[in-house]
């Protein structure tokens, strides 16, 4: 298995079909007012960067960030979601590490996130990558069923 990862649209037929089961999974697992998906429409709209993981030409992973400028300067992690055929193989972290690297290169200099408490692995991963519990920030509010992370980039030379 040779797996790439790449630059894609965030409205790419790969990138909204791994989203609608990502929103399907979380649909399952969280009430409404819990789940806070930005919606494909949205994130295109917005300052966002997106990257797909690649087997060949089919996409098995994707993740997004947006600029945001609500609560100081600061990239918003979204959308990470990889098949689940594929969990487990370290592809999430490289998705992480794109989006990480495109926001130095952006001069973004913290990230954050908010994702879902009942989802282990992604917990897992967001704080082996460094990233730090707080509080809510932006327009969330506190909630059972969130976490929210943040992390302070060092800029590339």
């Amino acid at each position: 298995m040779i797996i790439y990862i790449a630059p894609c649209k965030v409205g790419s037929p790969g990138f909204s079909s791994l989203v609608a089961r990502l929103d399907a999974a979380l649909g399952g697992l969280y009430p409404p007012g819990s789940n806070h998906l930005d919606a494909i429409r949205d994130l295109d709209a917005a300052d966002a960067f997106a990257v797909g993981a690649f087997d060949l030409i089919e996409q098995v992973g994707c993740g997004a960030f947006k600029r945001m400028t609500d609560d100081g300067v600061y990239a918003e992690i979204k959308r990470i979601y990889v098949e689940p055929l594929y969990r487990g193989t370290g592809i999430g972290r490289r998705i992480l590490d794109a989006l990480e690297d495109e926001m130095r290169r952006r001069g973004l200099t913290v990230a954050r996130l908010e994702t879902g408490v009942a989802t282990t692995e992604p917990l897992a991963l967001y704080e082996k990558a460094g990233y730090r519990r707080r509080g809510p920030f932006g327009g969330y509010r506190d909630d059972i069923h969130s976490a929210f992370f943040e992390k302070q980039l060092g800029l590339q030379c």
